[in-house]
Protein backbone atom coordinates (compact mmCIF):
# COMPACT_ATOMS: atom_id res chain seq x y z
CA UNK A 1 0.00 0.00 0.00
CA UNK A 2 1.53 3.53 -0.78
CA UNK A 3 -0.04 4.78 2.29
CA UNK A 4 -0.38 4.06 5.75
CA UNK A 5 -3.02 2.49 7.33
CA UNK A 6 -4.50 4.47 9.88
CA UNK A 7 -5.30 2.74 13.29
CA UNK A 8 -7.01 3.75 16.18
CA UNK A 9 -9.56 2.37 19.24
CA UNK A 10 -11.01 3.27 21.99
CA UNK A 11 -10.32 1.79 25.98
CA UNK A 12 -12.05 -1.21 25.42
CA UNK A 13 -10.28 -2.03 22.14
CA UNK A 14 -6.92 -1.12 22.80
CA UNK A 15 -5.60 -4.58 23.37
CA UNK A 16 -6.37 -5.84 20.61
CA UNK A 17 -5.54 -2.67 18.84
CA UNK A 18 -1.80 -3.48 20.01
CA UNK A 19 -2.10 -6.95 18.55
CA UNK A 20 -3.30 -5.88 15.39
CA UNK A 21 -0.33 -3.75 14.97
CA UNK A 22 1.73 -6.80 15.16
CA UNK A 23 -0.11 -8.18 12.18
CA UNK A 24 0.47 -4.81 9.94
CA UNK A 25 3.93 -5.31 11.20
CA UNK A 26 4.16 -9.08 9.93
CA UNK A 27 3.02 -7.66 6.86
CA UNK A 28 5.59 -4.90 6.46
CA UNK A 29 2.74 -1.96 6.50
CA UNK A 30 3.33 1.41 7.43
CA UNK A 31 0.91 2.84 9.92
CA UNK A 32 -0.43 5.78 12.05
CA UNK A 33 -1.67 5.14 15.10
CA UNK A 34 -4.18 7.66 16.10
CA UNK A 35 -4.08 6.22 19.90
CA UNK A 36 -4.71 5.97 22.85
CA UNK A 37 -1.87 5.10 24.34
CA UNK A 38 -3.45 3.22 27.22
CA UNK A 39 -6.62 1.48 28.27
CA UNK A 40 -7.88 4.75 30.14
CA UNK A 41 -11.11 5.28 29.61
CA UNK A 42 -11.72 7.83 26.30
CA UNK A 43 -14.56 8.69 23.68
CA UNK A 44 -14.47 6.17 20.42
CA UNK A 45 -15.62 8.72 18.47
CA UNK A 46 -13.05 11.00 19.07
CA UNK A 47 -11.10 8.67 17.65
CA UNK A 48 -12.87 7.65 14.85
CA UNK A 49 -12.89 10.94 13.27
CA UNK A 50 -9.39 10.98 13.41
CA UNK A 51 -8.77 7.61 11.51
CA UNK A 52 -11.55 8.99 9.17
CA UNK A 53 -9.99 12.31 8.23
CA UNK A 54 -7.06 10.63 7.64
CA UNK A 55 -9.05 8.34 5.38
CA UNK A 56 -11.38 10.44 3.50
CA UNK A 57 -7.72 13.32 3.16
CA UNK A 58 -5.87 10.93 1.90
CA UNK A 59 -3.42 10.59 4.20
CA UNK A 60 -4.30 6.99 4.67
CA UNK A 61 -5.51 4.61 2.10
CA UNK A 62 -7.25 2.25 4.44
CA UNK A 63 -8.04 2.80 8.06
CA UNK A 64 -8.53 0.08 11.15
CA UNK A 65 -11.01 1.14 14.40
CA UNK A 66 -11.75 -1.17 17.42
CA UNK A 67 -13.73 -0.77 19.81
CA UNK A 68 -16.35 -2.85 22.56
CA UNK A 69 -18.89 -3.86 19.44
CA UNK A 70 -17.18 -1.53 16.58
CA UNK A 71 -20.62 -0.06 15.95
CA UNK A 72 -19.89 3.06 17.71
CA UNK A 73 -16.16 3.48 15.37
CA UNK A 74 -18.09 2.35 12.43
CA UNK A 75 -20.80 4.85 12.75
CA UNK A 76 -18.70 7.66 13.12
CA UNK A 77 -16.25 7.10 10.96
CA UNK A 78 -18.70 6.70 8.25
CA UNK A 79 -20.44 10.46 8.97
CA UNK A 80 -17.52 11.38 6.88
CA UNK A 81 -17.51 11.67 2.87
CA UNK A 82 -15.51 9.26 1.48
CA UNK A 83 -15.02 6.99 4.07
CA UNK A 84 -17.24 3.26 3.96
CA UNK A 85 -16.39 1.83 7.16
CA UNK A 86 -17.68 -2.40 7.38
CA UNK A 87 -18.17 -3.99 10.73
CA UNK A 88 -17.62 -7.46 9.17
CA UNK A 89 -18.80 -10.59 11.33
CA UNK A 90 -17.26 -13.29 9.41
CA UNK A 91 -14.70 -13.98 6.56
CA UNK A 92 -17.02 -13.74 3.88
CA UNK A 93 -18.51 -10.50 4.88
CA UNK A 94 -15.22 -8.91 5.31
CA UNK A 95 -14.25 -10.01 1.93
CA UNK A 96 -17.80 -8.74 0.40
CA UNK A 97 -17.58 -5.49 1.79
CA UNK A 98 -13.51 -4.96 -0.08
CA UNK A 99 -15.29 -6.73 -3.68
CA UNK A 100 -18.52 -4.77 -3.50
CA UNK A 101 -18.11 -2.03 -1.25
CA UNK A 102 -14.91 -0.82 -1.25
CA UNK A 103 -14.60 -0.80 2.29
CA UNK A 104 -12.06 1.26 2.85
CA UNK A 105 -12.13 1.25 6.97
CA UNK A 106 -12.31 -2.02 8.79
CA UNK A 107 -14.47 -1.83 12.27
CA UNK A 108 -13.94 -4.27 14.67
CA UNK A 109 -15.40 -5.04 18.27
CA UNK A 110 -13.27 -6.38 20.47
CA UNK A 111 -15.71 -7.60 23.34
CA UNK A 112 -17.52 -9.74 20.61
CA UNK A 113 -14.82 -11.20 18.49
CA UNK A 114 -12.09 -13.60 18.96
CA UNK A 115 -8.27 -12.71 19.11
CA UNK A 116 -7.91 -14.96 16.16
CA UNK A 117 -10.94 -14.01 14.56
CA UNK A 118 -10.36 -10.47 14.89
CA UNK A 119 -7.00 -10.96 12.84
CA UNK A 120 -8.35 -13.05 10.00
CA UNK A 121 -10.67 -10.15 9.53
CA UNK A 122 -8.03 -8.23 8.58
CA UNK A 123 -6.14 -10.50 6.94
CA UNK A 124 -9.12 -10.79 4.75
CA UNK A 125 -9.37 -7.01 4.68
CA UNK A 126 -6.30 -6.59 3.82
CA UNK A 127 -5.98 -8.68 0.68
CA UNK A 128 -8.98 -8.41 -1.11
CA UNK A 129 -9.55 -6.33 -3.87
CA UNK A 130 -12.17 -3.92 -4.65
CA UNK A 131 -14.43 -6.05 -7.74
CA UNK A 132 -14.73 -2.71 -9.62
CA UNK A 133 -17.27 -3.25 -12.59
CA UNK A 134 -20.73 -3.12 -11.71
CA UNK A 135 -19.75 -2.43 -8.35
CA UNK A 136 -18.22 1.02 -9.08
CA UNK A 137 -21.25 3.04 -9.86
CA UNK A 138 -22.88 1.56 -6.81
CA UNK A 139 -20.34 2.79 -4.90
CA UNK A 140 -20.43 5.90 -5.86
CA UNK A 141 -23.48 6.67 -4.94
CA UNK A 142 -22.80 6.19 -1.55
CA UNK A 143 -21.17 9.71 -1.36
CA UNK A 144 -24.26 11.18 -3.70
CA UNK A 145 -26.43 12.32 -0.88
CA UNK A 146 -23.80 12.92 1.63
CA UNK A 147 -23.70 16.32 3.60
Amino acid sequence: MPTPIAIASDHAGFALKERLKEVLRRRGLDFLDFGPDSEASVDYADFAHKVATAVSTGAAQRGLLVCGSGQGMAMAANRHRGVRAALPCDEQSARLSREHNDANVLALGARVLPEGMAERLLEVFLDTPFAGGRHTQRVAKIDEQAG
